[in-house]
């Protein structure tokens, strides 16, 4: 089985966003929520987090690249970006 990497963005409690990558979504979702050890600084005061848009990718630098494309978003091309997967799962 090939390994995938994943970028993703998860919103806090207080509306922000957050952007990361990992291999293993569940396990880091559960992290940046304080389920398991682990998670970004930035989430541990602003929690819970729930996942509300991801891409999968089979190479790791393609989804640290995507992660730094959304991080230089604005807010509102992150929020489309967030309603078209939404669009996509319906």
């Amino acid at each position: 089985m090939e390994e995938k990497f994943y970028t993703y963005m998860v919103r806090c409690a207080d509306g922000s966003l957050y952007t990361g990558w990992t291999t293993d979504l569940e396990k880091r979702i559960r992290a940046h929520n304080g389920e398991i050890k682990g998670g970004a600084k930035y989430t541990r005061g602003r929690r819970p987090v729930t996942l509300v848009w991801s891409t999968a990718f089979s190479r790791k630098q393609d989804a640290q690249s995507m992660e730094q494309q959304v991080k230089r978003m604005e807010r509102s091309q992150k929020d489309a970006l967030i309603a078209a997967s939404c669009d996509i799962i319906k």
